[in-house]
């Protein structure tokens, strides 16, 4: 393949990846603002719900005669809703980079090179950058440029900051709804929320999920459901092992963002002894070696020797200069943090513990957990 082919390949994955963009955008402001208008009628016609339901039905028919599939009566309520539930949205907790960042969508072709080969005089080219701008100018708050069936997703959850927060990670991670409704369900948020005061909370929610140091990657309890295996069977940690290994994908979802799989088993030898880790993972945005022990049962002091001096070897043995210190993880069904404290240097960096659920906890345990209201 020639330099030039090269050249119309990217370019045409990239225009195809911001028209994708656009009509998700374009998508979600329309059904807004048609929410909008629906609220408005509403709100000058009669408060009876008689007038609300012929309204929708009435409008409805007229959208689909023309427009076909897409409009019924359920789907105009969802917009209202989306309408009504994003107008009374917080200005200053969407006024993040993620949202400035994200809202020149729209304007992408305006902008590019590729809009300065068409005539900007032809009645074409001015309704459609017109079009475009419309939305823009007009718009009452950002969206982000994510499916229109994510945002009927995101509109079940009632607290504002844990919706904002799924929608920020939905964008960053590219996830599709089904990842979405998984990572809601095992109580994503929650989990790394309860290491966190209430303003790291707000800025959770802002600009999701922030990889500066170790222990931003920690989550704890690990939800491992999608394994398969029961909460209470008799299974090995080698069982545990395999089961990880089959469903890598998914573990290294529910581990975090930025995780690249280095092995099973890895062996290392010292001392003409020869050890194992477990798994190991490189995370490019720490830009160090995690390595991953496993323990099926309760935590004892000596798995997090044997873990420091797995992660003492690979700093001083495997990892490159410009490299950061690794990391281990000792994930276990049960762990007293008074031992993981008492064992641990008071600055310890580098070493952490974080347990397994096999079967999906309650959103009431996992609150229960956090010990404090989130607003």
């Amino acid at each position: 393949m020639n330099n030039i082919s090269d050249k119309i390949i990217a370019l045409v994955e990239q225009a195809r990846q911001a028209v994708t963009k656009n009509v998700n955008t374009a998508m979600t402001f329309t059904y807004y603002h048609i929410g909008k208008i629906l609220v408005e009628e509403w709100q000058q016609g009669e408060k009876r719900a008689e007038y609300g339901t012929q309204l929708l039905a009435n409008v409805s028919a007229d959208l689909t005669r023309t427009f076909g599939r897409g409009f019924s009566i359920q789907n105009l309520e969802r917009m209202r809703s989306f309408f009504l539930l994003y107008s009374n949205s917080s200005n200053e907790l969407r006024d993040s980079d993620v949202f400035q960042k994200s809202s020149n969508t729209l304007r992408i072709f305006e902008d590019s090179q590729i809009s300065a080969t068409l005539s900007r005089k032809s009645d074409v080219f001015q309704k459609t950058s017109n079009t475009l701008r419309i939305f823009d100018s007009e718009q009452e708050i950002k969206f982000l440029p994510i499916g229109w069936s994510h945002y009927l997703f995101l509109i079940r959850i009632k607290d504002e900051v844990e919706r904002q927060f799924y929608e920020v990670e939905s964008f960053q991670n590219q996830w599709s709804v089904r990842e979405l409704e998984r990572q809601f369900n095992t109580d994503l948020f929650e989990r790394l929320a309860v290491s966190k005061n209430k303003s790291e909370i707000m800025q959770l929610a802002r600009e999701g999920q922030i990889i500066e140091q170790p222990k931003d990657l920690i989550k704890d309890p690990l939800i491992l459901d999608f394994l398969g295996l029961e909460s209470h069977s008799n299974y090995t940690e080698t069982e545990l092992e395999t089961a990880i290994i089959n469903q890598i994908e998914k573990f290294m979802l529910e581990l975090g963002k930025g995780f690249f799989f280095g092995g099973r088993q890895v062996r290392f030898s010292f001392n003409e002894e020869h050890y194992f880790v477990d798994l190991v993972f490189y995370n490019r945005f720490l830009k160090c070696f995690v390595l991953i022990d496993l323990k099926i049962g309760k935590l004892k002091h000596q798995d997090l020797g044997q873990m420091q001096m797995y992660v003492n070897y690979y700093d001083r043995f495997v990892k490159q200069a410009d490299e950061n210190s690794t990391i281990g993880i000792v994930v276990c069904k049960t762990k007293e943090d008074a031992i993981v404290e008492i064992t641990l240097p008071e600055d310890n960096r580098q070493i952490f513990a974080s347990q397994y659920e096999t079967i999906l906890p309650s959103k009431k345990q996992l609150m229960e957990l956090l010990n404090f209201e989130l607003r």
